[in-house]
């Protein structure tokens, strides 16, 4: 087996030998045959992968390639070809190269089934995990190889998995915000108190907030908080919050007409609905040199959370900020896979199913109408969970209903996803579908 320094060398290597290449009749099978051997070590892979299997639907198909060790099936497209985009088959049927390799896996012997099903073409791999056939795919750029090759180990390893970034983000910033925690805990006067740990609570969840909004584009300018704050000495930091805590939970035109004048900086900030600033009695600590880098350097400069993943963060900031987990030393968060494994046969798979056959029906206008109905039926749905802790089963519920709703759009649109104004949105699905309860108020 190759080490770590070789492999990625490799994997650089094999990434410009093949970037901008990629006929999928005369180039797919040296193309994998070099990545198994040259990044991933297998010294005979014209042994351990097949090509051009057979299988029988209503007539003779061939897949592309399958490993049998690794229970891997890999559906190959030529470099110029979408990866999301339905293509018309020989039955005249609507299939995305996902939709094609699951149907060709539904006629396998069920000990040959594939656990993955990888679609190329050449310059991305869309790897989809069939422990949940309906959640998305992991995306993998082969420019990124060099760096990323650990995320194609599956191909060899039977054990592995595919590491989500998403995943890992939320993690480090778990992280991050349990270092202020500990920070900021010591700088009030009664640590242990209620009070304190209630205004604690609100002030992490406030400048997490911060963070996120500059880098995602909510402030309107990256490093907006940052730059603030830099100007300010530890001392004064407590003030500076204080301050712009409580312009965020102003309206622009209820602000001091002279605030552009006196602050341009503070004056700039929008105003952020939802009461999320709106509690002045949550008390601010005083800030140490300590405190000031931890958070200007290594939670803002440093670290960029845009990329978080709302399904996990939630519950990785949960366990960050409750007394009772962080005195167990634990971070406990419920993992994507196990959400659908609860959600999936809820009720995902039968809606994913009932959309795989309406895509499926050859009659244009009958499908279009089917479709229309599905968004219509998408949208009448509700969900509750009764003791939802931060939420983190109804927004993979959510974003599950928008994948299916994203899939109807584009069809209807005949694959190019066009949003107007608000106004004339072709979006149903809505959050107000979704509802929870929760008495952990560190959890909300």
């Amino acid at each position: 087996m190759l080490t770590d320094k070789p492999q990625a060398a490799r994997a650089a290597a094999f990434a410009r030998q093949w970037a901008g290449k990629g006929y999928e009749k005369g180039e797919s099978q040296p193309f994998w045959l070099a990545l198994l051997r040259d990044v991933y070590g297998v010294e005979h892979p014209e042994t351990f992968i097949r090509f051009e299997e057979q299988v029988h639907i209503d007539h003779t198909s061939f897949i592309d390639a399958m490993i049998p060790a690794t229970h891997v099936m890999i559906e190959q497209k030529s470099l110029d070809k979408s990866l999301s985009q339905p293509i018309r088959q020989s039955d005249g049927s609507m299939l995305t190269p996902f939709q094609q390799a699951k149907r060709y896996s539904a006629e396998l012997p069920y000990s040959e089934r594939p656990r993955w099903i990888v679609v190329s073409n050449f310059q991305t791999f869309h790897v989809y995990d069939m422990e949940q056939p309906a959640g998305e795919p992991q995306v993998i750029e082969l420019k990124d190889l060099g760096t990323q090759y650990h995320r194609l180990q599956f191909l060899v390893d039977a054990a592995a998995k595919v590491p989500d970034p998403e995943l890992e983000v939320s993690i480090a910033a778990g992280r991050i915000v349990g270092l202020l925690y500990d920070e900021l805990i010591k700088q009030y006067k009664d640590p242990e108190s209620k009070e304190t740990l209630r205004s604690l609570n609100i002030l992490c969840v406030r400048l997490v907030f911060c963070l996120y909004a500059e880098d995602a584009g909510i402030f309107g300018r990256h490093n907006m908080f940052h730059d603030y704050l830099a100007e300010f000495q530890p001392h004064q930091l407590r003030v500076a919050l204080r301050d712009l805590f409580r312009i965020l939970d102003t309206p622009t035109d209820r602000r001091d007409p002279y605030l552009a004048d006196d602050n341009p900086r503070l004056a700039a900030f929008p105003y952020v609905n939802g009461g999320l600033f709106s509690d002045e009695s949550a008390e601010i600590p005083p800030f140490t040199e300590h405190l000031k880098t931890l958070l200007l350097k290594n939670a803002s400069a440093d670290f960029d959370w845009s990329t978080i993943s709302p399904t996990i963060f939630g519950a990785v900031f949960e366990s960050t900020l409750n007394p009772d987990t962080r005195r167990s030393g634990g971070m406990h968060y419920t993992s994507i896979e196990n959400i659908h494994k609860a959600i999936d046969p809820l009720f995902l798979n039968e809606l994913t199913n009932e959309l795989d056959s309406i895509l499926d029906n050859p009659v244009i206008k009958t499908r279009d109408r089917l479709l229309r109905d599905f968004q219509q039926k998408l949208a009448s749905l509700s969900f509750l969970d009764p003791a939802c802790g931060s939420g983190n089963f109804l927004t993979e519920t959510y974003l599950s209903l928008r994948r299916l709703e994203n899939r109807a759009i584009k069809a209807l649109q005949r694959g190019q996803l066009a949003f107007g104004t608000e106004e004339d949105s072709p979006i149903h699905v809505s959050i107000t579908q979704l509802a929870g309860i929760e008495i952990n108020d560190f959890a909300v």
